[in-house]
This record gives C-alpha cells, sequence and structure tokens, in this order.
C-alpha cells in the first residue's frame, strides 16, 4: 500500500463537466437590429415615421410626448453613429489612433530598471 492510494479517480474541478456539455455564446442581434432600423428609417416618408409605424398607427401609443421625442433623438443619434462608423474604412481609424497616440506624451512608459546598461 502506498501513500497515494487512498486518492480515488482524477480531480474534479467546479463547473465543468462532459466535454460535450460547452456553453454556446450567443450572437449579437443588435447590429442586424440596426441594419433593419436603417434600412426603415430610409423607407419611411415625408413625416419621418417608419413604413411599419405607420402601418400600425391603429394601436395606442402610452408613451408621453416626452418619451417620443426622446425615444426619437435616440434613433436618430444610433443611425448618425452607425452611419459614421460605416464610412471610415479600417485603415483611416487605425491612421486616426496612430496619430492620436503619437500626440499624447511618454510620461507613462516604463522606466528602464537598470540603470548600469
Amino acid at each position: 500500500m502506498s501513500a497515494y492510494q487512498s486518492a480515488g479517480g482524477a480531480l474534479k474541478l467546479k463547473g465543468i463537466g462532459d466535454l460535450g456539455n460547452k456553453k454556446k455564446k450567443k450572437k449579437k442581434k443588435e447590429a442586424k437590429k440596426v441594419l433593419e432600423n436603417i434600412s426603415m428609417i430610409r423607407q419611411s416618408g415625408e413625416d419621418g415615421e417608419p413604413a411599419a409605424k405607420r402601418e400600425s398607427n391603429n394601436t395606442t401609443d402610452k408613451r408621453t410626448p416626452a418619451e417620443k421625442a426622446f425615444a426619437k433623438v435616440q434613433q436618430k443619434r444610433q443611425t448618425e453613429r452607425v452611419l459614421e462608423k460605416a464610412s471610415k474604412k479600417h485603415k483611416d481609424r487605425v491612421e486616426e489612433f496612430n496619430g492620436k497616440l503619437d500626440s499624447l506624451t511618454e510620461h507613462f512608459d516604463i522606466p528602464k530598471v537598470s540603470w548600469t546598461k
């Protein structure tokens, strides 16, 4: 009998069951919703309401006028952000980021550790 005989089996770790029971990551649906909103805005008429909303006007909207205005402004800002991000290419964003880094001071750089060299 050795000292290791009392330990039985492999280690059991918390949160790890069978290898086949891995959780799948959920896909982000926000980008798809934003694209749908942009397409609805482009299809909207002169009144500024999306086509889908104009068709369902017979339902009562229980929001206050301030809430409606807030939602309208939020939607407008979101579409502007999406269009701004879509207008820039990756290369342009990288160049802008590098320019921003070049303008920063080097105060937070890690100093040399060895003072003999």
